[in-house]
Formats: structure tokens, sequence, C-alpha cells
């Protein structure tokens, strides 16, 4: 594959702790100014976590908003509500993505690269269709959830916003919203799926090199669609009857 990235030069990786999400909106803003000037002649990716906070895209409608009255700030991202907080690791990639400019290869590539980060820690995830972000399937019981979400702008030829990874962060502070406008789908977290303690320590350095890889093209994106569910065949048996083989 080839690089989603105009330069050629390696992907500055900026780890900033915890910081609020004004700060940063505004950190990414002059970021992708000064890269799309000329200023910044690298690319940069900023990981961190933001203080509990909602944010809503520009497809947000009113009755995704929460129930019980919370704050919410509404950002020029795509995509809809959302919930950031401890526990969930945040990549923003300021990125001059490669001409033409192709959005929807820059989405499946940040996909990708969430997709192998699960995988090494032993998770299966996938694409569902008409959905995006990252899943662990439902199971009869249980509804399909959202470990990885991701919401993006582009202007002048430069990506910003990105994508949150659930590590482990209280799920509870999306019981209040509808996450992403999904209403029959739920959200996840690395360490409830997997039994055992995810941080955004172990994640950190595992995310940066398949965000990196994905978009350099040394990280191929694959499609990670659900696999198909096996339909019951009727037989006859034993020549009166049914049988059913499953």
């Amino acid at each position: 594959m080839s690089s989603a990235r105009l330069s050629s030069q390696p992907l500055e990786i900026r780890w900033l702790g915890m910081v609020d999400y004004q700060e940063t909106f505004d950190l990414q803003h002059r970021l992708a100014t000064e890269r799309a000037d000329g200023v910044l002649d690298h690319d940069v990716l900023l990981l961190l976590e933001h203080p509990a906070v909602y944010t809503a895209g520009r497809r947000t409608e009113d009755a995704d908003r929460p129930k019980d009255g919370s704050p919410v700030i509404d950002v020029d991202r795509g995509g809809k509500l959302t919930w950031h907080g401890p526990g969930q690791l945040v990549a923003y990639p300021i990125v001059a993505l490669a001409h033409p400019v192709d959005v929807v290869d820059y989405v499946r590539r940040l996909e990708e690269a969430m997709i192998t980060v699960t995988h090494q820690l032993g998770l299966d995830t996938y694409r569902v269709d008409g959905r995006s972000g990252v899943w662990v399937l439902g199971d009869g019981v249980r509804q399909d959830r959202k470990i990885g979400a991701i919401g993006i702008r582009v202007a002048r030829a430069i990506a910003l916003h990105g994508i949150a990874v659930n590590c482990d962060p209280d799920l509870s502070a999306f019981s209040s919203i509808i996450p992403c406008g999904i209403p029959d789908a739920g959200a996840g977290s690395l360490t409830d799926e997997l039994g055992r303690s995810v941080t955004v320590a172990d994640v950190r350095p595992l995310l940066g090199a398949a965000i990196s890889d994905a978009l350099d093209g040394t990280l191929e994106v694959t499609e990670h669609r659900p696999p198909p569910v096996e339909t019951p065949q009727i037989v006859a048996a034993g020549g009166t009857g049914v049988g059913l083989i499953q």
C-alpha cells in the first residue's frame, strides 16, 4: 500500500497525558493551520486522555444528547455524540494527506490500526456495515459493543480529530447518551471484554506504532467483516420426519 501521508518524514508522536478537551481542540487547530501553511514541516500524532466530557459532532441530533442535562461541547468533527474520559486513549493525527485526498481510505486506515491493536491484545474486533469504528459482536444476549470510535475533520487537505479506544474507562458515562447515535448498540472496553486490566499505558505504544504503520502503508487494510451466520440445515432423518443439523 502507498502512504496516506504527503510527507515522507517520520510521524512525530507526542504523549500529552491528561489534557482538557478545549485545550487540545485549540492545539489541534493551531497545528493543522501551521501544517497547511508550511510552518510545521512534518505530521504529528497527539496521544492523550481527557477529563470526562461529552462532545457532539456535526451530525448530532437533539435526541442524542444526555438525558441528565450534562454539558456538551459542540465540535467540528464528523460523527455524533460521544464521551471522552479517564481510561480512554485518544489519538489525534494532524496529518497532511497525500493527493488526491481520500477520506474514506484515511478512516479505514485508522480503523485498521485499532483492530490491529485489539488483536495484539487477544480480542477479536470487526468493522460493521453502516457503522464507523471498531466493534465486538453481540451474541444474542449482549448487543454489539463499540471499542474504538472515530470522528475526523479534513480541511485544506489536513486531517485532524481522530480516534478513541476504550481501555479501562467507567462505562456508566455512556448510559446517559446514545453513543454515536446508534440506539441498538452499546459501549465496551478492552478490560471488560478481555477480563483483565488493560490500561492506557498498555495500549499507548501499540496504538502509536499501528497508526504510524497504517498511515505509511506498511500495515495493510483488510475487511475484518463479521463471520457469516451459519443457517441450520434441515435433512431427512431415517426416512421419516426431519432432523436438524447445526
